[in-house]
């Protein structure tokens, strides 16, 4: 099995100059052609960023909205009560809960992919934000997912948002679609992805923000980014 998936990397890793940097119009013309799963890929966009992160003025965290969704099921998780929990489950919420949430997630029982409170419940997450905070759900209002107008988050959670945080070395990962959407969608939700990266730059930043750039699919390589494209991309 080993063998037969290194053998289809090495046939798509020929598809890609890796002595080149591609144009943001390039790679998305050519990242499709690197699908070779039997299952639909994920578009996924890597970034190197010029921040130091133990720092807090220079920590980059957010949350996007891609216009054309990521083509992915997310279950979305909300801690809330009375009028507000009810907004949750009208909403779509998949698990609306209090006291008994909490309970599951120190059991381990963590089946969503998003976690959503009312400030008001914050007192209880924080009983349970150790396990939260490693896995990246934590709720957090720079994602929106603190916050009174939750059947707004859940809409946005289930609709196409993504929350991204940059990591200890500086990089940020998500994925931005499908490989079975279109060109056109994957360049949308590519560019409002940046966009927001770009929005969210620390005014303690010096120099060139984005360092290094790619894209690849789930199982593929990595095609390398003209990352001065993508800090013009405003």
């Amino acid at each position: 099995m080993a063998k037969r998936v290194n053998k289809r990397f090495q046939e798509v890793l020929k598809k890609i100059d890796k002595t080149k940097k591609y144009s943001v119009e390039e790679a998305l013309a050519n990242v499709k052609n690197l699908a070779s799963a039997k299952f639909d890929e994920t578009v996924e966009i890597a970034l190197k960023l010029n921040v130091d992160p133990r720092h807090a003025d220079q920590m980059v965290r957010g949350s996007v909205i891609l216009p054309a969704g990521t083509g992915k099921a997310v279950r979305v998780a909300v801690i809330a009560k009375d009028d507000k929990a009810d907004e949750a489950r009208a909403a779509g919420a998949d698990i609306v809960g209090s006291d008994d949430l909490i309970e599951d997630i120190q059991a381990g029982k963590i089946n969503f992919d998003v976690l959503i409170a009312t400030p008001n419940m914050m007192g209880l997450v924080g009983k349970v934000g150790r396990i939260l905070g490693p896995k990246g759900i934590m709720p957090n209002p720079k994602t929106g997912t603190v916050t009174m107008d939750v059947a707004k988050a859940v809409e946005n959670n289930k609709g196409g948002q993504v929350n991204f945080r940059v990591d200890k070395q500086g990089n940020i990962h998500a994925g931005i679609g499908k490989v079975s959407f279109s060109e056109d969608k994957i360049k949308d939700n590519f560019e409002a992805f940046v966009r927001a990266i770009n929005k969210n730059k620390p005014a303690a930043s010096k120099g060139k923000y984005i360092k290094c750039a790619a894209l690849s699919l789930t199982m593929s390589p990595s095609i390398e980014l003209d990352n001065q494209e993508l800090i013009d991309l405003r």
